[in-house]
């Protein structure tokens, strides 16, 4: 079974690097390495939709570092979106040029036709070719699919026309075909999990969690991260379908989720604005991390009935009484009569109430 290693912290660049090398991910490349990050829209990542430069830098400066000379990086924004201008409004051409890799956009490479469970797909070429396909998924809400990570993430190799075609077919059994397809290539996934959106692919309600974290079995990585958004298995509905069709496989167990450092090492939560703050109401806040404070937002926004709890969280909380009828979220706040054990604590605990 593969391991998936997390890292907290605020200095993605180093904290991808880290996951690199204690991953010892430099075994799985075999000739040529592709990047594919998400852009899905030209927005700057701290909106929740796209993967931030600095993970992007920090996988190109550990394979440069470690021989590897074909590198280049890889996609194609979504139906009717500008390909090179998300790039570079995510700062993508000033990574490339400075270590002079090629970006290139999927919309205007070739095709094949690749034979899946569902029939034929059509995927570009670059895709197809390299030797490891990096896969730099964001986790984050989707409006149609409920979550999206490391499994819709690929749907960026492929050619608008088919995209289209995806979403005829309703994105559920293609995804999971598009999986399969790709699994010889697609062996090693680093998931930005440093503010994802909260439900919108595109962005606009990001959740501040600054954590990154790395598998290479993308079966396994989207049902970790169901976990984490609080989110059941089966409520993602490509991701056993995936598992059926050969690309991966859903179970893992606690020993195979590797830690490198502690949630402390993340900075400070910010204050939330828009549909992030209408949750918190409730909430007792005292100097919590943001990967703790993340779940807490994730399990309000998927169980309205815990906002009429008093719910208390945070670091601050550990030398203080706290109220016989609140909730405590997390270790740092196990005086409490009630609290949600964890270091952090997923949104499926929470909203389990796994005191």
């Amino acid at each position: 079974m593969s391991k998936i290693f997390n890292i907290y912290g605020t200095d993605y660049h180093s904290m991808t690097k880290k996951l690199l090398d204690e991953s010892n991910a430099i075994k799985l490349v075999n000739g040529s390495v592709a990047l594919k990050p998400n852009l899905v829209v030209s927005g700057t990542p701290d909106n929740g939709a796209t993967t931030h430069s600095e993970i992007l830098s920090g996988c190109l400066e550990y394979f440069i570092d470690n021989g590897v000379k074909d590198l280049s990086v890889i996609e194609g924004s979504w139906v009717a979106a500008d390909t090179m201008k998300a790039m570079k409004r995510a700062g993508y051409d000033k990574v490339c040029e400075k270590y002079n890799v090629p970006f290139y956009d999927l919309k205007r490479d070739k095709t094949r036709s690749v034979e899946t469970p569902i029939g034929k797909i059509e995927i570009c070429c670059k895709a197809l070719d390299v030797g490891l396909l990096v896969n730099l998924p964001v986790l984050k809400g989707h409006c149609q699919t409920v979550m999206t990570c490391a499994l819709k993430n690929l749907k960026g190799c492929l050619p608008d026309r088919e995209k289209r075609r995806f979403h005829s077919l309703g994105l559920t059994k293609p995804i999971a075909a598009l999986g399969a397809a790709l699994k010889n290539q697609n062996r090693l996934i680093i998931v930005d999990n440093i503010c994802g959106d909260l439900d919108f692919e595109e962005g606009g309600n990001p959740v501040q969690t600054d954590r990154i974290f790395l598998g290479t079995d993308p079966v396994m990585i989207d049902s970790y991260g169901c976990g984490l958004m609080g989110l059941e298995i089966d409520d993602v509905k490509y991701i056993k379908l995936a598992e059926k069709f050969g690309a991966g496989e859903t179970k893992f167990s606690p020993e195979n989720i590797l830690y490198l450092n502690e949630p402390e090492n993340a900075k400070k939560i910010t204050r939330p604005s828009g549909t992030v703050a209408g949750l918190i109401k409730n909430v007792h806040e005292d100097s919590a991390c943001s990967a703790c404070y993340a779940s807490l937002v994730r399990a309000l926004y998927l169980n309205p009935e815990l906002k009429s709890e008093k719910i208390y969280i945070g670091q601050g909380w550990r030398n203080k009484k706290i109220p016989d009828d609140g909730l405590g979220i997390g270790n740092c706040c196990k005086n409490a009569s009630r609290f949600i054990k964890g270091c952090p604590p997923s949104a499926k605990e929470i909203i389990n109430k796994n005191v």
